[in-house]
């Protein structure tokens, strides 16, 4: 109950340092100006309600997925016109890959008002959630650096590197890795005190569940996600409504509406549920 006691004062410190941070990413051209400000609303969100241990976590997906982006970036310059949007992070970037998280630290501070004695599952939910942005951001970064080529999720075949719904061995062991770094820092930076059993089941639970939303992300994009056409280039690209050739595209396959922004929040939500769920149903596995 002290952050409840103590929220216009943590309220006001976690504006100060989403601030802070937001411009600091915004002159290291990590964010564009209405990333940044996206950026400063989350943080504010995340740091001020939830504090330092719920920070962490996004601090730790933010800066390793800005790091990664700005890595190899001659090897991966080939790839990036299929992407729809650079490396600079602008606001539905942000609010797709860090909403959902935000909206558990909503959560929580609601149940703590409620009277209630904290739960689990928000900060759980919390955690799935940057984890599955997590692992999707590092198996994009890393397996278009793949040797072998990547394949659709849903029938095997061959595609070119970059290309939505492919995965390879390599990004399959990036998310894996994306995804127990933030399941690592779940269970060491838990609210509450763990026991060792509880610790390992936080960073099985959360990796599993980012794992899992970054293959839910893939399956999007192999089926539903717009992708779009350049017949300049006669190449498939999430770009629209100009390639970055300068040539118009036109819809290729997938539904209009849902572009990479929404694959994101989405995958971020399968991740939030998976975590949750595992943590819920293995609490009930312990009174049967």
């Amino acid at each position: 109950m002290d952050l409840i006691n103590n929220l216009p004062a943590s309220l006001a410190l976690g504006i100060l340092l989403a601030i802070v941070i937001s411009l600091a990413a915004w002159r290291a051209r990590s964010l564009s100006p209405s990333g940044a400000l996206g950026a400063t609303l989350l943080g504010a969100v995340i740091f001020g309600l939830g504090g330092l241990r719920w920070a962490i976590l996004l601090l730790a997906f933010f800066i390793s997925s800005s790091a990664l982006s700005r890595l190899f970036k001659r090897r991966k310059a080939a790839v990036e016109e299929k992407f729809s949007k650079g490396a600079q992070r602008d606001a539905g970037q942000v609010l797709a890959n860090g909403g959902v998280a935000g909206l558990f630290v909503l959560v929580h501070i609601a149940l703590l008002y409620s009277g209630g004695e904290p739960a689990a599952w928000p900060w759980l939910a919390f955690a799935g959630a940057l984890a599955a942005a997590n692992a999707d951001t590092w198996a994009t970064e890393l397996g278009v650096l793949s040797r072998s080529a990547p394949r659709l999720i849903t029938t095997g075949q061959v595609v070119e590197s970059g290309t939505s719904g492919g995965v390879s061995p390599m990004g399959t062991l990036a998310a894996l890795g994306g995804a127990a770094l933030i399941g690592g820092l779940a269970a060491l930076a838990s609210p509450s005190p763990l026991s060792a059993q509880a610790a390992l089941l936080t960073l099985l639970a959360v990796t599993l569940a980012g794992l899992a939303g970054s293959l839910f992300d893939s399956l999007l994009g192999a089926t539903v996600q717009a992708i779009y056409h350049c017949p300049c280039c006669q190449k498939e690209t999430e770009r629209y409504p100009i390639h970055s050739c300068g040539c118009q595209t036109t819809l290729a396959r997938g539904w209009k509406w849902m572009d990479n922004d929404w694959v994101n929040g989405l995958c971020t939500l399968v991740g939030a549920a998976i975590a949750a769920l595992v943590w819920i149903a293995a609490l009930i596995a312990t009174l049967i």
